[in-house]
């Protein structure tokens, strides 16, 4: 561990909880315009669309896309899926910014603070820059700097990213750690040589619908970016 200089974070579900701020937000924008839905099914077929859509690109089917449209193709989607074609042009683009207003979990803005301390860190997520500048400021979050598929053209878990990433901050990639509450995503940085960090959220798909514990090696295990801090002695 004594080597790690940077983290690297997944965004989606590690440090946000896309899935109760989908539905908080579909609820508000479409509920006034008469729309009745179980807005968490919702928020999950929305989800469902996400891995399809970037594989996409990553089997050069279609050219690279930030991550704002390919969110809105599947909102598109997705509102057809529930009876929803009527939703006008103006509604569905500030549907689709719903992702930029996403919550984060408790323990991430304290948590970061901690860890910034110690290390550079910076998003390694698939979510665009502007994206993830907005999902910073509204939860008041601080990186060094923004990383991940814009910056590398193309998506998790292609081996690009998570290199790219760690390039950016002059790092080996055994010098940088990916933290995430994912096991495929550990996996994949871990195959570029990269150290790895889980973090548990039990609760993203629903409560204990999440995952509890890596089901693949990885180099360090925690409850929390609180404690993960307290593992990496910062």
């Amino acid at each position: 561990m004594k080597e790690v200089k940077a983290l690297l974070f997944d965004v989606f579900g590690t440090l946000v909880d896309w899935r109760s701020s989908i539905a908080r937000e579909a609820r508000a924008i479409l509920q006034p315009l008469g729309a009745q839905a179980d807005w968490s099914a919702f928020a999950d077929a929305w989800r469902d669309q996400y891995q399809p859509a970037m594989q996409a690109v990553r089997s050069g089917e279609i050219p690279f896309s930030r991550l704002d449209v390919l969110h809105r193709r599947n909102l598109d989607v997705v509102l057809r899926e529930f009876g929803l074609e009527r939703i006008d042009e103006a509604t569905r683009v500030q549907l689709n910014l719903a992702w930029h207003r996403l919550d984060a979990w408790p323990d991430v803005r304290a948590g970061l603070e901690r860890l910034r301390t110690g290390f550079r860190i910076a998003p390694c997520s698939n979510g665009n820059i502007s994206l993830m500048a907005d999902l910073a400021r509204r939860n008041g979050l601080h990186w060094d700097a923004v990383l991940g598929a814009e910056v590398a053209r193309d998506y998790k878990p292609k081996p690009a990213v998570y290199l790219a990433s760690a390039a950016a901050f002059d790092c080996a990639p055994h010098e940088a750690m990916m933290v995430a509450a994912h096991s495929s995503d550990l996996a994949a940085a871990a195959a570029c040589g990269l150290r790895t960090a889980f973090i548990a959220r039990p609760d993203e798909h629903g409560p204990g619908r999440g995952e509890r514990v890596a089901s693949v090696p990885v180099d360090l295990s925690a409850a929390s970016l609180l404690d993960l801090a307290d593992r990496l002695g910062v």
